[in-house]
């Protein structure tokens, strides 16, 4: 696809400098001239509809682990800080159940308006610069956050090479960031299009199908793989789209398109609620919120740009 970059999370062209993570002095004084995205149980400090960047010591950082190396953005160094231990007032709003989490903390360093946020609900929201440093702040992390002890010794690591590794002190292991990637399928069969919607969605939801690669697999396989387990339908060839980095917590998702060789739907109960056929026309009206049953896909998704780029027959 032409576009394909053009989706949420896609390349805004970030200088990573991946050279200055193996530069203890370069990237102490980059730490020193740069600025730094404080993250809470993984949402991003906001306003509005831009992340919130300080600089080190920041009294919001008192309680931050080490921080990690972003990139280079338009000349100014970005790092990200995780503040996972700090612990909101008494009486604060806390995270709670549910598909989405809607509730902002506030922290007593930062500016009323200023607040942590649930990076979904806010993604659509950001520039392309923003959205992409943001991603990365997040995934990184939340790695950091469950890959603290060595997987080969067990001994706790050591944060490296500006957050992009961890050194086992023991054993001498070397570990590092992991991304899993993810097919996700616009199977079509003559001018409908194959949704599906998992167990404990909110109602209406519907989505395209998607599921993880699996060791020993092609992307192409895993497709036609996903596709079968889940519904019974089975594919022919398959054309890659476009891809999105997608931090929840780390996965590739890797859009492709496939067409379907019958309609017949085999559902698997323990993978999919319900699955259908949606023809082009009922499509339109899903995106223009008129749909009786279907609500249109959260903007920022892969599966939402995917599908729109179908209508408009922006697939090339």
């Amino acid at each position: 696809m032409r576009i394909a970059e053009t989706v949420t999370f896609g390349g805004s062209g970030l200088d990573r400098r991946a050279g200055l993570r193996r530069d203890a002095a370069g990237l102490a004084a980059a730490l020193a001239s740069g600025t730094v995205l404080p993250l809470w149980r993984g949402k991003p400090l906001m306003e509005g509809d831009h992340p919130v960047w300080v600089p080190k010591g920041h009294p919001v950082l008192d309680q931050a682990r080490q921080p990690v190396f972003l990139g280079i953005d338009d000349g100014v160094p970005r790092f990200a800080a995780d503040l996972s231990d700090w612990v909101p007032d008494p009486g604060a709003e806390l995270p709670g159940p549910g598909f989405l989490d809607q509730t902002v903390q506030e922290h007593p360093a930062m500016a009323k308006g200023q607040g942590f946020a649930e990076l979904r609900g806010v993604m659509a929201l950001l520039s392309p610069r923003e959205a992409e440093l943001v991603a990365t702040a997040k995934a990184i992390l939340q790695w950091h956050a469950s890959h603290g002890f060595c997987a080969a010794c067990g001994a706790r690591s050591d944060v490296v090479q500006g957050g992009w590794q961890r050194s086992c002190p023991a054993c001498g292991a070397q570990h590092f960031p992991r991304t899993d990637p993810v097919v996700i399928m616009l199977v079509t069969h003559g001018n409908s299009v194959l949704l599906g919607r998992s167990p404990g969605w909110p109602e209406g939801m519907f989505s395209l199908l998607a599921g993880f690669v699996e060791p020993g697999e092609t992307l192409e396989a895993a497709v036609r793989r996903e596709v079968l387990e889940e519904t019974g339908v089975t594919c022919g060839a398959v054309g890659y789209l476009a891809s999105q980095p997608w931090p929840f917590p780390a996965s590739l998702m890797i859009g492709a398109r496939t067409e379907a060789n019958g309609t017949a739907i085999v559902l698997d109960p323990l993978e999919l609620e319900q699955a259908l056929w949606l023809p082009r026309e009922e499509l339109v009206s899903v995106f223009a919120g008129r749909h009786p049953v279907i609500r249109p896909s959260r903007k920022g998704a892969i599966a939402n740009f995917i599908l729109r780029a179908w209508l408009a027959d922006r697939l090339d």
